[in-house]
């Protein structure tokens, strides 16, 4: 499965749209672009393979693997890039503003579903993200 992330970059957050096969899946925030600093940025362009993983923060989630000098970039549900997120990627269903979303539990459910679905008939998922 190859899911696209086509990301604008703002001074307060990113935006992002992430479709499947041409079609809309959710809108994504993360944080502003600061050239991959840890914990303070979102990570650079490129494509990384997604996996199941879980915690007893986030309980089931999807992890974004191999992020050249980061580790632990997550897909998680949150609404405000700058107040919940470290340089993980959250699915929104109504973008709001720079880094601001609304309904992301709703999003999230929906591209977990379609990630597991995916990986439990073992095909590998990659997320290539790009700049519009």
């Amino acid at each position: 499965m190859e899911l696209e992330l086509v990301r604008t970059y703002y001074p307060e957050g990113t935006n992002g749209e992430l479709t499947y096969r041409g079609k809309g899946v959710c809108f994504t925030i993360e944080l502003s672009n600061l050239d991959n600093a840890p914990r303070k940025s979102c990570i650079p362009e490129g494509r990384y393979e997604l996996a199941k993983r879980y915690s007893t923060n986030f309980g089931w989630h999807i992890l974004v693997k191999n992020v050249e000098n980061r580790s632990l970039i997550l897909i998680h549900p949150a609404n405000d890039a700058n107040k919940e997120l470290k340089g993980c990627i959250a699915p929104v269903t109504i973008l709001e503003g720079e880094g601001l979303g609304l309904q992301s539990r709703l999003a999230f459910v929906k591209l977990k579903a379609m990630v597991y679905e995916a990986r439990e008939r073992n095909e590998q998922v990659f997320l290539t993200i790009k700049a519009r």
